[in-house]
């Protein structure tokens, strides 16, 4: 275990870490690897239709994408607590090499079970890139410097939300579905040549074991929660006895997973990282803004596709007034703790725009128009803007140096939960909404053609007659409107949270500077 002093309250820093000899080659490879994770669900979506067609296997569609989800999931605190134990870098390089090994595979899939197999492999992997991207930072960049560059991964996840179907649809129609798969591996292999190389972190060796019991009932407990949003209300409805099955085992196995990490030697999830107040708040907010970020990149395209008659083709491209700003704000906000050390206005004001933007996405009629729509998004995107970093800042700074991956791994899952949550509750109340102004407004026909699913395609939109067409623009107007006005009363939960937000100086913000915190810095800056 690397030699350590403490330089805050219940604070470390590694003495004789090594910093990089060029931080940014570090953070290309970093970015690249977040690029990896966050682009390829997207691109895989957009290629799914030519895999059904070569591949078949429609009825086992759904499970391409929740193999993958459920394996993030699961392995997520995991990676976390190996790079605590066993070294962020060698473990790191294991999950790209093992995301590496799973794109390849879904990539030479020859039919529906092998593909969902793969992706399974490749989740497991995902599970640690974004863990590991994180928690890298936390070792290289004291929290003072910190803020700005995870405003630069802030713009790559927006870069990756825009961009993602749009490179999917090129790389599908140009050289094949395959190839959304096999583009992984180019940038994968530049980000670990760049990372062996460059990047120089403390090694360790833990003479503990990993706590199996507690890995166990974690990824059983975590399985059940994703089954269950991802299948209630679509594959068996809420009240079935499948997913109060599942809701049961979810909830004892989260349960024992609790009690055993009370009494485990080496725990997957520390129990006393919780008693930060500003930890718990974090992963409070941090699940808040998964629920509400997931929610709004599924329904605004399908309002603006639907209602506004706009083009599928570019997707992506109908969500950038609230993804650049987001973007221009997470940069914003990471250069403003910089500079201050000060961080408790973003999470409030983050929050409070967050609540005021779902409000008005919730107002939308078929009658706004594109601008209006915009303008209502980008409120959101700034909201958002102003949490997405500052909730990952915050809660490492909130924990010990050597709980930095147990602590990153545990604010990415809680958004990762989040989100699963936000999609199923949000997407089940937004088609029940659909079904019944269908029903209202355009008799048996319009109650039919909902009947199967309540998102219809624009090539189903377009064979439908006028009256049902207009009906179908105002179910979905109606559906929108309560998923946001939920999506806003959601959000009012994270701005408690933020009100109750201590601000605790972050680690090398000192006047002066504690040695380590200052040492870090200076390397940082000299070699930037």
């Amino acid at each position: 275990m690397a030699e350590t002093k403490t330089v805050g309250p219940g604070a470390e820093e590694p003495v004789g870490a090594k910093q990089p000899k060029n931080v940014r080659v570090v953070l290309l490879a970093l970015m690249i690897t977040m690029m990896l994770a966050m682009l390829d669900n997207m691109i895989v979506g957009t290629a799914m239709p030519t895999i059904v067609g070569e591949l078949g296997g429609l009825e086992h569609l759904s499970w391409v994408v929740t193999a993958y989800t459920l394996a993030t999931a699961a392995s997520t605190p995991l990676w976390g607590k190996l790079g605590d134990m066993y070294g962020r870098k060698g473990v790191f390089m294991a999950s790209i090499v093992l995301f590496l090994i799973g794109s390849a595979l879904s990539g030479m899939a020859q039919d529906m079970g092998q593909l969902i197999a793969f992706r399974a492999v490749q989740g497991l992997g995902a599970g640690g890139l974004m863990v590991g991207v994180m928690a890298i930072i936390g070792d290289l960049i004291p929290p003072r410097e910190r803020g700005k560059y995870q405003g630069m991964m802030a713009g790559v996840m927006a870069l990756a939300m825009i961009a993602g179907p749009l490179v999917g649809g090129t790389i599908t129609d140009h050289w094949g579905w395959r190839w959304a798969f096999y583009i992984n591996l180019p940038l994968g292999v530049v980000a670990l040549a760049a990372i062996s190389v460059v990047l120089h972190l403390p090694k360790k060796r833990a003479q503990a074991r990993i706590d199996y019991l507690g890995a166990a009932l974690l990824t059983v407990g975590i399985t059940a929660i994703v089954l269950v949003t991802t299948w209630g209300g679509t594959e068996y409805a809420w009240t079935s006895a499948r997913i109060m099955e599942l809701i049961g085992i979810g909830v004892a196995a989260l349960v024992g997973f609790v009690f055993w990490q009370t009494k485990a030697a080496e725990p997957v999830v520390p129990l006393h990282i919780f008693r930060s107040r500003n930890f718990t708040l974090m992963s409070v907010i941090g699940f808040i803004t998964g629920f509400v970020m997931f929610g709004a990149t599924l329904f605004l395209p399908l309002y603006q596709q639907s209602v506004q008659g706009a083009s599928a083709t570019n997707s992506g491209l109908l969500l950038l007034p609230m993804l650049g700003a987001m973007l221009v704000t997470s940069m914003v906000a990471g250069r403003v703790t910089t500079n201050t050390g000060r961080y408790k206005a973003f999470p409030v004001v983050g929050s409070v725009l967050m609540v005021v933007g779902l409000y008005l996405l919730s107002l939308m009629d078929t009658d706004t128009s594109r601008v209006t729509s915009g303008v209502y998004m980008a409120v959101v995107g700034f909201g958002m803007g102003c949490l997405m970093q500052i909730t990952m800042l915050v809660a490492q700074n909130s924990v010990e140096m050597r709980d930095m991956g147990v602590a990153s791994s545990s604010t990415t899952l809680f958004r990762t939960l989040g989100s699963s949550f936000g999609v199923a509750i949000m997407g089940a109340l937004f088609n029940s909404r659909v079904q019944d102004v269908m029903a209202e407004r355009g008799g048996d026909l319009g109650a039919k053609v909902t009947e199967q699913s309540a998102q219809l395609d624009a090539a189903s939109l377009a064979q439908l007659p006028v009256a049902v067409r207009e009906a179908y623009q105002h179910a979905v107007s109606a559906g929108t409107h309560s998923a946001f006005l939920l999506g806003a009363v959601v959000a009012v939960v994270a701005l408690v949270a933020a009100v109750f937000v201590k601000e605790v100086p972050l680690r090398g913000a000192g006047p002066k500077g504690d040695d380590a915190g200052a040492a870090a810095k200076v390397s940082v800056v000299e070699a930037v």
